[in-house]
């Protein structure tokens, strides 16, 4: 039992690890073999399967609109056109419904953010195992292909949201009546520190939230995945146990990877609206 527990420690280990790039503790750039090399990298350290994968998963989106912009055509849209089209007509609602003041870029971002967000945790569908056996066939010792899972990708994209809001609120407000935001409201000038304390932290939780809630929902997803791969290494030879252990992962996949494609898409779509909501409110002036 416990030589079992720790082989399901180290998959699960294993499974969680990135592959990360850094400086190894003999001071040479390279790969990780290990957690504890990667946990020694420090903060200058790359998660390269990240960064690939959210590459990859961002040319795909392009590539897949691009290529219905080209072939457009008038009348009754079919296949890809429409689902672009629909898609655009989605997003647009949705910005038509939350952003209230005038900028052009908005829409773009949500259409980027929801489909680049969307296909980043589409790939937590993809079965645990697959992928870093395939890499570890051509030497790659971890290979995590979900970005979402992976707290840099979601702090990336949320660091950046937050660099768009300070920008807008100071480009529609001025550097006066942004800063006067932060210390007159709600208190008026009396109530300057705690004007200051509450709208600091509401102006911080804004990318905590966008990043920790997607982080969270697709590792959290991940995990669940893992540990029902997991019952399938229970199998030992054609036993009533095994037959129903297997039987049952086989079950729970099943119905797991269906309701996590809500899940899949309410991540993406919510990150998508706040998105909007606070673009919104960066451009909002209060008098």
């Amino acid at each position: 039992m416990a030589s079992e527990a720790h082989t399901s420690a180290e998959y699960i280990k294993h499974h969680l690890q990135n592959l990360t790039f850094g400086k190894l503790p003999d001071g040479v750039w390279g790969i990780a073999h290990s957690h504890d090399e990667a946990k020694a990298m420090g903060f200058w350290a790359f998660n390269l399967d990240t960064l690939l994968v959210s590459l990859l998963l961002g040319v795909i989106f392009i590539f897949i609109f691009r290529l219905a912009a080209r072939k457009i055509t008038a009348g009754v849209p079919i296949g890809l056109q429409n689902f672009c089209e629909w898609s655009v007509e989605f997003v647009d609602s949705n910005v038509r419904g939350s952003f209230s003041a005038k900028n052009d870029m908005v829409a773009p971002l949500a259409l980027t953010i929801f489909f680049w967000i969307f296909l980043m945790n589409l790939m937590d569908l993809l079965p645990v195992d697959y992928v870093p056996t395939l890499m570890e066939t051509i030497g790659v010792p971890f290979f995590r292909i979900v970005p979402s899972a992976d707290p840099n990708a979601t702090f990336g994209m949320a660091i950046g949201v937050f660099l768009l809001i300070l920008y807008y609120s100071v480009k529609i407000k001025g550097v006066g009546g942004f800063l006067g935001e932060l210390t007159l409201q709600p208190f008026g000038k009396w109530g300057l520190p705690v004007n200051l304390l509450l709208e600091g932290v509401n102006l911080i939780a804004k990318p905590i939230s966008l990043a920790l809630r997607l982080f969270g929902n697709m590792y959290a997803g991940e995990m669940i995945f893992i540990l029902i791969a997991l019952m399938g290494g229970a199998w030992i030879g054609f036993t009533p146990g095994s037959v129903t252990l297997y039987g049952s992962q086989i079950l729970l996949s099943l119905g797991w990877a269906i309701f996590h494609i809500l899940i899949v898409t309410l991540q993406a779509f919510i990150f998508m609206v706040l998105t909007i909501v606070y673009m919104d409110m960066a451009h909002q002036e209060h008098h």
